[in-house]
């Protein structure tokens, strides 16, 4: 994954040609929304096993999720037909998704476990599963798609910020089939799945956006290399840490040796994240000075 300086200049945009699935994305957080509105007036939890506050945060989880996909599938260089039917696989299970976990929790029923459900809420849940799983093997098509581009990069530092962002993406995914296997999100005395499922999944941010700041300012190519390989390097060591703790049954959230271990790592990550904008923002103050000098000589 190292940059070498005679790449390419950038040419591929992100989200270019990905309309729809930018519209998929923002259905999510429209969901969320709305959904934020009925909890403040009427509270979340819907019974028997309704809990809006679930159905809030997972539909603004694949909101950002598929832009983020959205972002990046541009350069995937994928052939006219592939990307296509990768595109339309992953609005259409968002979409199912998206539905069974508003309606199911706004009837009062465990969108993918219930236990109060009738037989056709089960299925539901089931064919929930299933989608999971083509996510799954979404991800892992791309996985593989961008660890097999070669040189020349099409924007090299953002590359490789995707592709640990996909690296902890399958982290993430076998927390989902962790969870389908269980039945449930819930292992040991406090361990929860669904911390280290939903943290591995926006790496898709947390890894790219860096990259993406890289790529715009000055700076040293050695040093722009080091910052985006610390940084994710930081980020999936801190996602194995988590795993560990859940897989112990243990939480995230509490002050033992793993989850401060985690945090220092998550603290490494950030220190790039803050060294890498704090650039951005300098060339940026740079740039406009520069534009407002010339504008009244030009004039």
């Amino acid at each position: 994954m190292s940059i070498r300086k005679d790449v390419v200049e950038p040419s591929v945009k992100l989200f270019e040609g990905e309309r729809w699935l930018v519209i998929t994305g923002i259905l999510g957080f429209i969901l969320a929304a709305g959904i934020a509105v009925y909890i403040f007036f009427q509270g979340s939890i819907i019974l028997p096993e309704g809990n809006l506050g679930d159905a809030f945060s997972f539909n603004a989880a694949i909101g950002i999720f598929i832009l983020s996909i959205a972002a990046i599938l541009p350069l995937a260089r994928l052939g006219d037909k592939k990307r296509k039917t990768i595109r339309w696989l992953f609005i259409i299970s968002s979409l199912y998704a998206y539905a069974i976990e508003t309606i199911q929790n706004f009837r009062g029923f465990n969108p993918r476990f219930s236990r109060e459900g009738s037989v056709v809420d089960m299925i539901g849940g089931m064919l929930f599963g299933v989608f999971s799983l083509i996510l799954v093997i979404l991800a892992v098509l791309l996985t593989i798609q961008f660890l097999r581009i070669k040189f020349p990069f099409e924007r090299p530092l953002l590359l490789i910020g995707i592709r640990y962002a996909f690296i902890s993406i399958l982290v993430a995914n076998f927390a989902g089939i962790w969870m389908i296997l269980l039945q449930d999100r819930f292992t040991g005395d406090m361990g929860n799945i669904i911390v280290l499922h939903g943290i591995g999944f926006h790496a898709l941010q947390t890894l790219v956006f860096p990259g993406w700041l890289l790529e715009k300012i000055q700076l040293q190519d050695q040093m722009k290399n080091r910052l985006i390989h610390y940084g994710s390097i930081a980020w999936m060591l801190s996602i194995i840490v988590i795993a560990i703790q859940t897989a112990l049954g243990r939480t995230v959230f509490e002050l033992t040796t793993l989850p401060i271990i985690s945090g220092i790592f998550l603290l490494v990550w950030l220190s790039t994240v803050i060294v890498a904008s704090v650039h951005f923002i300098k060339n940026w103050r740079t740039n406009t000075l520069r534009t407002n000098s010339i504008t009244p000589n030009q004039g």
